[in-house]
């Protein structure tokens, strides 16, 4: 604990090394819209299925959307392929859409339903490693857009349901959390994010990190990068800032 404490009254100032980085996510985001493209007009079932399994592997959340109209695309070849890739993409959102096609016709596509549905039921049913409260991001840029913070906080979210967490409800008060915390025998935090300017063109995003119900700061974390427009920079920002953090404040002690 000493050591922990240690830590957490330090600030982490990490500039990130763009360039690879910056040209890595602009493709990952081309390849995503082209494969949304291909799965939602493809001319052949064989080209759309070949487009769901990619957004499936593809570890980007803006790939659910497009699969989750895959589950209604004409084709059993490609609703089976696209509830395939839900299971593959670990969504746990995508687990709606694939309730809402258990009826399907199809015997295989049916049954790919099912399993992708299994495999994200276990997921969002796992027993939690930590607790966290997200507080909704701000941006002290006063220049995004309401959907670039939406996909930055998901983005964030995502990396916190691969880390193992469970995230509370915004409004929880202190006894229900206290409960939650006695139940699974884990720690909890509450983490506020903020997305600055730097002086050199780019963003900054600081990350708080308190201890939850409690609310006794801990510390906060630091990442800055350029270089890119800024909703490409939020796309690589936001889930390290969460493994930034979950480092340095010893989430899993």
């Amino acid at each position: 604990m000493r050591h922990s404490v240690k830590r957490c009254a330090l600030s982490l100032i990490a500039l990130l090394s763009w360039g690879a980085a910056s040209t890595a996510v602009a493709q990952v985001d081309a390849r995503t819209a082209s494969l949304s493209r291909q799965l939602g007009q493809g001319m052949e079932p064989g080209a759309r299925s070949r487009a769901a399994s990619g957004l499936g592997a593809s570890d980007d959340p803006e790939a659910l959307g497009p699969l989750c109209e895959g589950l209604k695309d004409t084709s059993e070849q490609v609703r089976a392929a696209a509830a395939q890739a839900l299971g593959v993409l670990k969504e746990v959102a995508g687990v709606e859409c694939l309730k809402a096609r258990k009826g399907e016709p199809d015997s295989a596509a049916r049954a790919a339903i099912l399993a992708s549905l299994k495999t994200l039921q276990s997921l969002k049913e796992q027993a939690p490693r930590f607790y966290v409260q997200l507080v909704d991001v701000k941006d002290r840029t006063g220049q995004l857009s309401p959907e670039v913070l939406r996909s930055t906080e998901a983005r964030m979210r995502r990396k916190l349901a691969q880390m193992g967490a469970m995230v509370a409800p915004a409004r929880e008060n202190k006894a229900a959390a206290q409960g939650v915390l006695r139940k699974f025998g884990v720690r909890g935090f509450r983490l506020q994010a903020e997305i600055h300017d730097t002086e050199s063109g780019g963003l900054q995003v600081t990350m708080a990190c308190i201890s939850y119900p409690d609310q006794t700061l801990l510390g906060d974390v630091e990442l800055h990068a350029g270089g890119a427009k800024p909703e490409d920079l939020l796309k690589v920002l936001a889930p390290r800032i969460i493994e930034e953090a979950a480092d340095t404040f010893e989430w899993d002690t």
